[in-house]
């Protein structure tokens, strides 16, 4: 369950890029998200990036946990807004019912199809009852790389969805939209807002 090293080089090399690019708004998602959420809860960030879903979810009084898989990534989120976050892998989650929800933008569709279960259940886990959890992936019929050769998990909406439901989620929510990655390929993505049950 090893993240793929070609696509951590990938953002490595990339951050300061990513920083720049993308650093301006937060994710169209994420309000939308808090809004569920009551006001000081403890939210974990898996795949924060340049920190700016992260500056967002402090500017709105909730208490945030930070991570990405890239120490490059990490730093450039510190030096631009301060967040605290914390460099970890997505298979060294180890939580258990700590937080009120897991926010995950656009990071969780870089896991192996086959390992993608499990880090389902670690962030089930991580969750307290009743908690929340977003994330998105682009769709597609089968694992395979981008064109700047990132590994993505390309899932079709019914096998994603069992794959969350297996996990233990409740589907609370689905949006399929159309957008356009770092590589500049438009194509269908699926944002989904599950739950933990009581």
């Amino acid at each position: 369950m090893a993240a793929d090293p070609a696509t951590i080089a990938y953002y490595e090399s990339n951050a300061p890029h990513y920083t720049l690019s993308f650093g301006q708004a937060p994710s169209r998602h994420l309000d939308s998200f808090l809004d569920r959420l009551e006001p000081g809860a403890r939210i974990f960030e898996l795949g924060c990036g340049g920190g700016r879903d992260s500056a967002r979810i402090l500017e709105r009084g909730f208490d945030l946990d930070a991570t990405d898989g890239v120490a490059a990534m990490v730093r450039k989120a510190n030096e631009r807004f301060n967040v605290g976050a914390r460099q970890m892998q997505f298979d060294q989650l180890r939580a258990e019912a700590a937080y009120d929800a897991v926010w995950a933008h656009a990071c969780l569709l870089h896991v192996a199809r086959t390992d993608l279960p499990g880090i389902l259940e670690r962030i089930f886990h991580a969750l307290r009852p009743d908690g929340w959890h977003f994330a998105n992936f682009k769709l597609g019929d089968g694992e395979g790389r981008d064109v700047l050769g990132r590994l993505h998990n390309f899932p079709d909406e019914e096998w994603l969805e069992r794959c969350y439901r297996d996990a233990g989620f409740t589907v609370d929510q689905t949006t399929r939209y159309l957008g356009k990655g770092a590589d500049g390929t438009m194509r269908d993505w699926y944002a989904l807002t599950v739950q933990r049950p009581s």
